[in-house]
């Protein structure tokens, strides 16, 4: 790995099933919106099937204060594990880093009625003077725990 590479990692405990929290990332995208309104304005399917490997999603989405654009292709779908791999192929994010993936996966506790999330950003910066996307994975942190509470508030 390159000094330009590496990799963060957050863990944390939601009351969010490890199956529901999967399906919203996995096949249902475009209800996080609805979920986390002041961090997702948009998310469309631009080409493909929502639940499906190679399928373009476009987010429209809040980062550090900025109204930002991310086009992202879902690179894997793991429904036994529940994880999910995404790969930014457009978008703001890559004005500062030459690859950036996301791999988000739920494992169930307590009978699956609660789940421990564990984000992934795997990233290559353009420059040494880029800064590790630290904030990616802090809005990533956030939106789970969004969703988590609006299907806890319901």
């Amino acid at each position: 790995m390159s000094l330009l590479s590496g990799k963060l990692e957050a863990c944390f405990a939601i009351r969010l099933p490890a199956s529901q929290h999967h399906e919203i990332f996995s096949a249902r995208p475009h209800h996080v919106s609805n979920m986390a309104p002041g961090k997702v304005n948009n998310c469309a399917v631009h080409q493909g099937d929502l639940g499906q490997k190679g399928t373009i999603i476009e987010w429209d989405y809040i980062h550090e204060g900025e109204q930002k654009l991310a086009k992202e292709i879902i690179e894997e779908i793991d429904d036994v594990n529940f994880s999910t791999t995404f790969k930014v192929i457009e978008g703001d994010v890559l004005k500062e880093y030459k690859e950036l993936k996301l791999v988000v996966k739920a494992t169930p506790q307590s009978e699956d009625t609660t789940s421990i999330i564990h984000w992934t950003v795997e990233y290559e910066k353009l420059s040494e003077e880029t800064p590790e996307p630290i904030s990616v994975l802090h809005l990533l942190v956030h939106l789970s725990k969004d969703i988590d509470d609006h299907h806890a508030n319901k």
